[in-house]
């Protein structure tokens, strides 16, 4: 399987009056949370909550900031989470695919809603 990118809708809740961003976002079930790059937490107007070190593909440890809060819609879906602010393009990862019950579909190499749910979203929680 490919590269997965989806287009998505990224706000900042507490500020109503900004417009929200559409951005191209690669999908990584992967990955477990939202990364986003610096220009976007700038326009968003983010606030830092804190500082949490990840380790990159090359074995390297980096402090990045942790931002948010930060809504995420695609399609008829919306979550509220926050990101990790790094790298030069977003990233989606299980946190939000889940939050969003949302599926890739390998053949089409695409995002979707559950189809299972096609209205709202469900989860299992027990």
């Amino acid at each position: 399987m490919g590269l997965v990118y989806a287009t998505i809708h990224l706000s900042n809740p507490r500020e109503a009056a900004l417009r929200a961003l559409q951005v191209d976002a690669l999908v990584d079930t992967g990955a477990v949370t939202l990364c986003i790059p610096e220009h976007i937490s700038v326009q968003l107007k983010l606030a830092a909550i804190e500082e949490r070190e990840v380790i990159t593909a090359d074995g390297s440890a980096h402090l990045v900031p942790y931002a948010g809060p930060i809504q995420v819609t695609f399609e008829n879906r919306t979550c509220f989470t926050g990101a990790l602010v790094f790298g030069d393009t977003v990233l989606m990862g299980a946190v939000p695919l889940e939050d969003m019950d949302l599926v890739i579909q390998p053949r089409e190499q695409k995002l979707s809603v559950n189809p299972r749910s096609p209205n709202i979203p469900s989860a299992i929680v027990k």
